[in-house]
Order: C-alpha cells, then sequence, then structure tokens
C-alpha cells in the first residue's frame, strides 16, 4: 500500500475498530499524521497566528479516533488484542510495558 492509498483507506474506515491493518497502511498514516502536525506548528510559531494554532487542535481531535482504529487493527494484524492499545491510556507504565 502506498501513501496516498494508506490516507483515504484509513479515512474510510473512520471508527471501524475490526478487521486488520497491514504494516504499510498504519506507518504511512501516521507519517501523515506526523508530518501535518509539523507543518501546523511551525506555521504557528513562525507566524504567531492563532489560526494555525487552533487548526492544529481541531485537526489532532479529527484524526484521534482514526489513530486508536488503525492501531487496534494493527494490532488484529499481528493476532493480539486491540485491548493492548487501551495501555497506551495508563502513564509511564503502560509506555515501558508497551
Amino acid at each position: 500500500m502506498t501513501f496516498s492509498q494508506a490516507i483515504p483507506a484509513v479515512f474510510g474506515k473512520y471508527a471501524t475498530f475490526n478487521g486488520r491493518a497491514d504494516r504499510s497502511e498504519f506507518w504511512w498514516f501516521y507519517l501523515f499524521v506526523f508530518i501535518v502536525g509539523v507543518v501546523l506548528g511551525s506555521c504557528f510559531t513562525l507566524t504567531g497566528i492563532k489560526f494555525f494554532n487552533w487548526l492544529s487542535y481541531i485537526f489532532s481531535l479529527a484524526v484521534l479516533i482514526p489513530e486508536i482504529a488503525v492501531a487496534v487493527r494493527r494490532m488484529h494484524d499481528i493476532n493480539k488484542s486491540g485491548l493492548w492499545v487501551l495501555i497506551n491510556f495508563v502513564p509511564l507504565i503502560g509506555w515501558i510495558w508497551f
């Protein structure tokens, strides 16, 4: 799966937590989220316009559910329970364990 195929695939399954997501779909989507976050953060830092800051918040909220959904589907692909994703929400211990 390529970058241009992965983004619509993840957004097409916006809140689908069952099924599987291959490695490329997972990583291409996270690369997309990282790049957009860096661009929006840089625009805010360079210009100081609050619009970019708010746009960054809105984007983060918009991709929160697809990020969790693709992570759960990726866990299913490696034959683990999707609940393993929830351990990341436990501060420090979850990050070390995962």
